[in-house]
């Protein structure tokens, strides 16, 4: 027999009540990214605002918890969990020299046409000075620890 699932409302750790209307205030605007008209717009670029999102939504959950240590553990583990904040992006900028990375997809050498990670991840002191450096996947303007 298959098991019968319950709906078990586990409460929030202790925390959330301060975080909650700023994890409202980026679901919100996450709507409103997605619902965005795309007229005018580049395919590659409709999805840009979603990235940048998405990117600072995890950047808040690090920042309160890894550098300024205003979350518990068990709050942190809690947006982990639910999907407030990228596990995978987070465990990256723990790295050296991924401290300011945009996306995963930034460096990920399958999506580029010569095997190797996104033009933003090059250092800025290593390109021309006149070129602006965009990313196609998404947008940011230059994302290596080594600016």
């Amino acid at each position: 027999m298959p098991k019968i699932k319950t709906s078990r409302t586990r409460q929030p750790p202790e925390g959330w009540e301060d975080i909650e209307p700023i994890m409202d205030d980026f679901a919100q605007r996450m709507r409103e990214a997605e619902n965005d008209p795309q007229e005018g717009k580049r395919k590659v670029e409709s999805v840009w605002p979603i990235f940048r999102l998405h990117h600072q939504r995890s950047r808040y959950i690090y920042d309160l918890y890894y550098k300024r240590k205003a979350i518990s553990t068990e709050l942190y583990d809690y947006c982990l969990k639910h999907n407030y904040a990228d596990k995978n992006l987070i465990a990256k900028w723990k790295k050296p020299g991924y401290e300011k990375l945009c996306c995963l997809r930034c460096i990920q050498s399958k999506d580029t046409n010569f095997g190797t990670t996104c033009i933003c991840r090059v250092p800025k002191a290593k390109l021309e000075a006149d070129r602006i450096v965009e990313c196609v996947h998404c947008g940011c303007r230059g994302c290596s620890s080594g600016d």
